[in-house]
């Protein structure tokens, strides 16, 4: 700026002042002139760099996750009748969105979404764990699925560790057992108190402040270096629990112990809120505030339901609005601007993307295979992007949500039942609680819809539920037709719903009892990693780099790799092969070769080679001892085979 006044009064500053009347006072002019344009472009700079500081050094990273918390539980969302003063002060000082979304309206797989950047499709991780046995009273058999979050797959917590960030996690986990828990997921400091806890002075319902003073010890400690803190509270899951005292303050609300732990878990981060502050890092800390799926609407436990989402429909267990919308708050001062609503349609895989470009870490080549879109440009103001959103939930559930796909665009939703083909068309701008179906008058659209959502399922490799033999017409229709729960109406409090409901919950829990989830266990699967292959090749070779973990550079089609295991027990083994191929080189024709039996497959594109996702393709009856699988290509029409990050040989007895 400063050099466009200097040339744009060259003529005087340059030339001969005196050789004018009055020229000596332009000249003094110009140069007030040029001082003041100098003063303001030095006072945009410093602000600029002050911001580009808080920018562009490592932040910390404090992301608190709430348990079936509904899109406007809190007082910042309208529910004038909870008191959540320190959330309600996070959203004043940062940044509020109205239409965030999880990735699954369940727990594991929204968390385990949220914690890789990847759709619970691709993951085969589409349940709770370990998730809802099949019953009579569905109409179709629901996939089998993974029953933690694979070691393999990248978390956030390890690549801000690499970056060298200080990690942490305190409360629930909810992604696997023993082996399979947050120490071997990337978190140095650990803490998972109880779930539930005795009310006292100093303790709510579900260890809320034990989570929260673990979390003040942890960024006490590491205030001089950049940390990870993920908090990921208890709290509201059932059963509700609260002090008393604390519920005596709140008669009047729909449901008074709710209500009393959103204020325990809001005083619980408020214990956190102000340990920044009171250490000075609130500049440079990001704090997020969000919940993993919507709020229980429904009879679950005794004392329940636990809230209403409305005016969006359902909650919990179900793709309609009230089971996929969110609260989500973001605060990062001099970054973000205080007071902010945003409208516009995220979801929760969004944020390892943006967190992991906050902290520096590169995206280009590193971790593009993620589903989530990085948010920084939205968090600074810029204009949003058109963007599809898509679910794929295959599965029954407690709340009495059937198996679905769905997917909104623009202000469009279209729902797609998995049991009948039945299609919903909403349009959210005019009808928000999902009451008037447009899927006749919308022909075209609903065409469109569906064909994006199909092929969304075909290249994240979407398992898809199957016929039921055992199928009881009318068990199904006294549990989901009869009384469908998606359209259950709110009273003025929970306790006026729960006799109503009293008799579907026990039908509910009884078509269940004594059965068994499909999950793929700990146990008992033959896992295969591409680190322990053999490999007979020219070109193609193991690739070590964390974001890869494969058998990459597959170019040509006489290599191959095979591996050498041992079978427990005897018995038939569905196979499983997790594969990536980027565009223009699917295609290929390759035999996995195992037991005697040769299985062939057809490389599916998906759109990057570290873009993974697991095809089974089909079963083979191996013997117990050693044995060996090979893989071989047949053929190659593109530029490369594929990438190979694992090999699963599931038992079928597992199921």
């Amino acid at each position: 700026m400063c050099q466009r006044m200097l040339s744009c009064d060259r003529n005087i500053v340059g030339g001969n002042y005196r050789s004018a009347p009055g020229a000596w006072h332009e000249f003094k002019r110009a140069l007030v002139r040029v001082g003041l344009a100098c003063l303001v472009a030095f006072m945009l700079s410093l602000t600029q760099a002050k911001s580009n500081a808080a920018d562009e050094r490592q932040p910390n990273i404090i992301l608190i996750l709430a348990d079936d918390l509904g899109i406007n539980d809190l007082h910042c969302y309208g529910r004038s009748e909870h008191v959540t003063p320190n959330l309600d002060l996070l959203a004043a000082s940062g940044l509020r969105f109205t239409s965030a979304y999880t990735a699954q309206p369940i727990c594991s797989p929204a968390r385990a979404a949220l914690l890789t950047g990847k759709t619970p499709a691709r993951l085969h991780l589409t349940n709770f764990l370990p998730g809802r046995p099949d019953a009579a009273a569905q109409k179709l058999l629901q996939p089998v699925i993974e029953g933690q979050l694979p070691l393999e797959e990248k978390t956030l917590a390890e690549y801000l560790r690499e970056a060298g960030y200080r990690t942490a996690m305190f409360g629930k986990w909810h992604l696997g057992g023993e082996g399979y828990g947050p120490a071997e997921q990337g978190f140095e400091v650990v803490a998972m108190p109880p779930a539930n806890s005795q009310p006292t002075e100093t303790e709510g319902g579900k260890s809320e402040f034990g989570i929260a003073q673990a979390a003040v010890e942890f960024i006490e400690t590491n205030r001089e270096r950049p940390f990870f803190c993920y908090i990921a509270h208890h709290t509201p899951h059932i059963p509700l629990a609260a002090r008393p005292a604390v519920v005596e303050q709140h008669t009047t609300a729909f449901h008074p112990v709710y209500a009393a732990m959103l204020q325990a878990m809001d005083d619980a981060v408020g214990q956190v809120m102000r340990k920044v502050d009171e250490l000075g890092l609130a500049e440079r800390t990001i704090i997020i505030f969000t919940s993993d799926n919507g709020g229980l609407h429904v009879l679950e436990y005794a004392g329940t339901p636990a809230t209403h989402n409305s005016p969006f429909r359902a909650g919990k267990g179900f793709l309609y609005e009230g089971g996929l919308r969110v609260p989500l708050v973001v605060r990062w001062p001099g970054v973000i601007e205080a007071g902010r609503v945003i409208d516009a349609p995220v979801v929760l895989t969004d944020l390892m993307p943006t967190l992991l470009d906050a902290a520096g870490v590169s995206l280009a080549g590193t971790v593009g295979p993620l589903d989530g879109m990085n948010l920084r440009g939205l968090w600074r103001g810029q204009e949003s992007v058109e963007r599809s959103l898509l679910w794929h939930f295959p599965h029954y559930t407690n709340q009495g949500g059937r198996p679905a796909g769905a997917i909104r665009l623009g202000n469009w939703k279209l729902i797609e039942n998995f049991e009948d083909g039945s299609l919903e068309l909403y349009d959210l701008a005019r009808d928000c609680g999902e009451l008037m179906n447009l899927a006749e008058q919308e022909p075209q659209r609903v065409a469109d819809l569906q064909q994006r959502l199909a092929q969304w399922r075909g290249r994240v490799g979407a398992q898809l539920p199957q016929p039921n033999p055992e199928f009881d017409a009318l068990l199904h229709r006294q549990l989901y037709l009869e009384q469908d729960a998606s359209s259950m109406q709110s009273e003025a409090t929970a306790a006026m719903i729960e006799p109503q409901w009293k008799g579907w919950r026990e039908l509910m829990n009884q078509s269940v009892a004594g059965r068994k989830p499909r999950v793929t266990t700990a146990t008992g699967a033959i896992r295969l990693q591409a680190k322990d292959a053999s490999v007979h090749a020219e070109t193609m070779r193991y690739e070590p780099e964390p974001h890869k973990n494969v058998l990459g550079y597959w170019v040509n089609p006489n290599d191959w790799a095979e591996w050498k295991f041992s079978v427990p027990a005897a018995g038939v083994y569905e196979v499983e092969i997790q594969q990536g191929c980027g565009d223009g080189s699917g295609g290929a024709e390759v035999d996995v070769e195992v037991g005697g039996k040769s299985l062939r497959f057809k490389v599916v594109e998906t759109g990057h080679f570290q873009q993974m996702i697991q095809l089974t393709i089909g079963e083979v009856e191996l013997a117990a001892g050693d044995q060996t699988l090979a893989i071989k290509p047949r053929t190659k029409p593109g530029p490369a085979v594929m990438d190979v990050r694992r090999v699963v040989l599931r038992p079928k007895s597992g199921k």
